[in-house]
């Protein structure tokens, strides 16, 4: 497939530096060493940042601190180094020193020699003190000398030993600052000598780290008539059919990077090996190329996405018919009196029936019930329990249908009164200590909340047609919805008002599908985000005041709990 931004290439113009990927020229690099009380981010601490940014083998930038380590500093270090802790004891703590030194490291490649320590400390105190860790493509100078040194020149590959080689004007000497000017100096060295071996683009540093086979190598010219604009993309096979779909800002340094990366992943290896052509969609908006991209694997199941061997298989609640109706997990609501969802997941569904049927006395026997009562049936212990109004032996006389009426009204409409039915029993759980049962139950609630205020947010975007607007770099990204479809989307720098009104035109030409409930997802998220603004709309998009909304606090402490929870586990387990 070839798209019009292709036709310039195809006719053999020359592309421009964007198109052919970053020079490691304009690349920005961040060189780090850090100085610390030991060898494990577990037990030990750090005593001393050093940085220097270059770009262009200039140097534009230098950080360097001393750290409080919180603690005395062993006699070997302190022999190693020369930092004592006389030195560190009016030197700020590493929380006061990161945001510092993460707003230097901005977007830059970050370096360092034998970068699993450093990035390693660094990763630590992040999490240590609340700090989201960048996540920044990282270098190793030490991994990089495995390439571009001899065993002769360099047999151990040590930053002395690489610094002799390279000629530094700086020498190591265990000082961070020091080290880090070094490494930069023996960095910029290797890459003068890899340039002769075609490394000399971002994408290319990849490669020396995860080397990749040469017949996937070779490849890599897939890229080459692929446009350096966001989009989807889509691998095919010697047959032509779709093995991979996938989404990218810039989906040439994409495609390029499958096979100049190292990719480690079985079984996209595997599909990089059948794959014969690459096709690309170009999208106005991300937003476009997220909806894009769910539709092209729901449409054609490429057989390596994860999500084609999982389809959207959404779980719901739903009321069965029959003369006594049960609720029950389906795949399907298709014919239901009454379906809440669509739910997080099986196991928030089975906890949402549970309450639902704790709340209203609804069965729980799976039996196919007769109108009339069989002959000699029984009633199992929830009816003794006053749990269950037994429709099994009382038939009609058990007035059911009231206890059906209620769960249909709770699970399409308000489901306070299962919340205030329930919101006592879980406080005389806890009164008793039985915080484990209180704990349940409180997460079936929750799970009947969040999937009514799913539901009720989704219907609302299903039933009306808006066009909106969002600031985003040089422009605005205008989306159009209608019944929860996506209808269009374009990228603008000015005539915004235009921009709107082309996208209004075309509800009425629009043959609406079914839309997934993952696009539905992904345009409400990408509609409630803070800065958008409403252009056009048809149709009321909102949700009712006496709605399961008010009861979004259940939600948030269950969240807030599991949290709790995940952060003890990691800071018991070291992660």
């Amino acid at each position: 497939m070839t798209t019009p931004d292709l036709a310039p290439l195809l006719a053999g113009t020359q592309r421009s530096l964007d198109e052919i990927g970053e020079p490691l020229s304009a690349t920005t690099f961040v060189v780090v060493d850090l100085e610390t009380t030991g060898g494990s981010p577990e037990t030990s601490a750090i005593t001393e940042i050093g940085a220097v940014k270059t770009c262009g083998g200039e140097v534009v930038g230098e950080f360097q601190t001393l750290v409080d380590p919180g603690g005395p500093i062993p006699p070997m270090i302190i022999a190693l180094t020369g930092i004592t802790d006389a030195m560190v004891m009016a030197a700020p703590r590493i929380e006061q020193v990161l945001p510092a030194f993460l707003e230097f490291l901005g977007d830059a490649v970050l370096v360092a020699h034998n970068a699993r320590f450093d990035v390693g400390f660094l990763k630590a105190a992040c999490r240590a003190h609340q700090y989201a860790w960048p996540g920044n493509e990282a270098v190793d100078t030490l991994v990089l000398a495995r390439r571009a040194t001899t065993k002769e020149e360099a047999p151990n590959k040590k930053l002395g030993t690489l610094a002799r080689v390279f000629g530094t004007q700086v020498t190591p000497n265990h000082r961070a600052l020091e080290d880090a000017r070094a490494t930069s100096e023996v960095l910029h060295g290797m890459l003068e000598r890899l340039a002769r071996f075609g490394i000399t683009h971002r994408e290319d540093l990849d490669s020396l780290r995860n080397p990749m086979p040469e017949s996937l190598r070779k490849k890599a010219t897939l890229a080459d008539k692929v446009p350096s604009k966001p989009g989807v993309y889509v691998f095919r096979g010697p047959r032509g059919e779709r093995l991979y779909v996938g989404t990218s800002k810039n989906l040439r340094s994409r495609v390029k990077s499958y096979f100049t990366r190292g990719e480690q992943r079985r079984q996209i290896r595997e599909m990089l090996e059948l794959a014969v052509d690459v096709d690309t969609l170009v999208c106005a908006t991300e937003i476009e190329a997220n909806v894009r991209e769910v539709r092209l694997i729901e449409e054609h199941r490429p057989r390596y996405n994860r999500r084609s061997a999982r389809p959207e298989r959404t779980p719901w609640v739903k009321l069965t018919v029959e003369p006594y109706p049960r609720l029950a997990v389906s795949r399907s609501i298709a014919g239901a009196d009454a379906a809440l969802g669509p739910m997080r997941g099986a196991g928030d569904a089975r906890a949402a029936i549970e309450v639902l049927q704790t709340a209203l006395s609804l069965r729980t026997c799976t039996t196919r019930l007769p109108i009339v009562p069989r002959p000699h049936a029984r009633a199992c212990l929830l009816k003794d329990l006053g749990q269950c109004s037994a429709p099994c032996v009382r038939g009609e006389e058990a007035d059911y249908s009231s206890a059906v009426d209620s769960a249909v009204a709770a699970m399409n409409g308000d489901p306070s009164p299962v919340v205030d039915a329930l919101s006592a029993e879980i406080a005389a759980h806890a009164e008793r200590l039985d915080f484990e049962r209180a704990a349940e139950l409180r997460d079936g609630v929750s799970a009947l909340i969040e999937a009514s205020m799913r539901s009720q947010r989704l219907a609302s975007l299903r039933r009306v047609s808006l066009v909106a607007a969002r600031a985003q770099g040089d422009g605005w990204d205008l989306v159009s919805v209608t019944d929860g479809l996506l209808a269009g989307s374009e990228h603008v720098t000015e005539g915004v008002w235009e921009a709107a009104d082309r996208l209004r035109n075309r509800w009425s030409t629009l043959d609406v599908a079914e839309p997934l409930i993952e696009e539905q997802e992904m345009l409400a998220r990408w509609l409630e985000r803070p800065g958008t603004r409403l252009l056009h709309i048809d149709g009321d998009w909102s949700q009712p005041i006496a709605g399961a909304g008010r009861h979004a606090s259940w939600v948030q402490a269950r969240r807030d709990d599991h949290a709790s929870v995940v952060n003890t586990r990691g800071a018991t387990s070291g992660y």
